[in-house]
């Protein structure tokens, strides 16, 4: 399964059921423009004779997986974070959550830095960055001397 390409068509899909002007196109209606005819020649499901239904059941079924708490082996390490903070923060946040939920420790102790940075790592390779939004976003927490952190978020794990 190549998660970007199963989650691309299911993107497609999605968008061709939301719009009229695609939903003609793929079903067969008229004349279509530059833009539209170029996206819809984009669609690797999408062939002469029609959709492919064999693929885009390959991508349901992988859409499936994704839901399963293993599907994070699925994804590489984020290599780059956003610049902007309003895509940056939640992402972030959510690193933070999802580390101190699998850490046990969203209502416990604080985590020693070198195992929050050792964690963090797995989601990201800019772990100062995460760590960083974290705290000024008042979702993390130092300790008087700064060598540990708690997570200070209402328990609740922040979605993106």
């Amino acid at each position: 399964m190549t998660v970007g390409g199963s989650l691309g068509r299911a993107r497609q899909a999605v968008s061709v059921l939301a719009s009229p002007t695609l939903r003609a196109a793929v079903i067969g209606g008229g004349a279509l423009d530059e833009r539209t005819e170029h996206a819809v020649r984009a669609f690797d499901w999408l062939g002469d004779t029609g959709p492919d239904a064999a693929l885009l059941g390959r991508t349901a079924k992988d859409l499936q997986r994704l839901q399963d708490p293993a599907a994070l082996l699925e994804f590489d390490r984020i290599a780059r974070m956003p610049g902007k903070d309003s895509e940056r923060h939640p992402l972030s946040v959510r690193i933070v959550g999802l580390v101190f939920e699998r850490l046990g420790r969203v209502r416990g102790p604080a985590v020693p830095e070198a195992l929050l940075n050792a964690a963090i790592a797995m989601f990201a390779e800019d772990v100062s960055i995460v760590r960083r939004d974290a705290v000024d976003l008042g979702v993390l927490e130092r300790t008087d001397d700064g060598s540990a952190y708690r997570f200070v978020g209402d328990g609740a794990i922040p979605s993106a």
